[in-house]
């Protein structure tokens, strides 16, 4: 398995596993315990707690410390820099398939 150390691949493998994505939405409610987030999961807090260091690793939650507990939080800016991302290709795929569907009528056109 090949580590990652870049960024942008850290929060895609982050976001690439759905439990991961279901603690993120449930952490754009609101702040939550580990207790509170397992919930949800037939799996062990400690289950939890694996999926949250990762989340942590790639900069997409925060975890403070109140009195005994330890409230994640959504790091909304990562997910923002990831959706620029994903949009600047998506425009540059989408401008590259407008160019090709004109290419394919001036060639259907010039064929009749």
């Amino acid at each position: 398995m090949a580590v990652v150390t870049d960024e942008l691949s850290l929060v895609f493998a982050a976001l690439a596993d759905p439990t991961r994505r279901a603690i993120l939405e449930r952490l754009a409610e609101s702040e939550a315990t580990v207790h509170e987030l397992a919930e949800p999961f037939a799996m062990t807090q400690q289950a939890v707690s694996k999926h949250l260091k990762v989340l942590e690793h790639a900069r997409l939650i925060s975890r403070t410390r109140s009195a005994q507990s330890r409230p994640c939080a959504l790091e909304a800016q990562r997910l923002a820099e990831a959706a620029g991302w994903i949009e600047r290709h998506r425009q540059v795929w989408a401008d590259r398939h407008d160019r090709l569907a004109e290419h394919v009528r001036r060639i259907q056109g010039g064929a009749r």
